[in-house]
């Protein structure tokens, strides 16, 4: 399944829903509703062979659940 998940961030970040941080890699949700809802009709469209509709729309939030808004590692640079 770790491709499905490679292939739902791709959809976030071409969707603009996600970024990377830029000093540390991490991915960072920008909890924007108007891109998430771009990444859920993007990975309809787009979806791999052999998956569903249904299937895409959860690997994308599944992504979206396990991504936080901040970079752990900014966040310890901090303290």
């Amino acid at each position: 399944m770790k491709s499905l998940e490679r292939w739902a961030i791709t959809v976030l970040l071409e969707a603009g829903a996600i970024r990377e941080c830029e000093t540390h890699g991490w991915m960072q949700d920008r909890a924007d509703p108007h891109t998430r809802a771009r990444a859920r009709i993007m990975a309809c469209d787009e979806m791999p062979p052999g998956i569903s509709k249904e299937v895409a729309i959860a690997a994308v939030e599944d992504v979206l659940a396990s991504i936080g808004d901040t970079c752990p590692d900014c966040d310890k640079d901090v303290t």
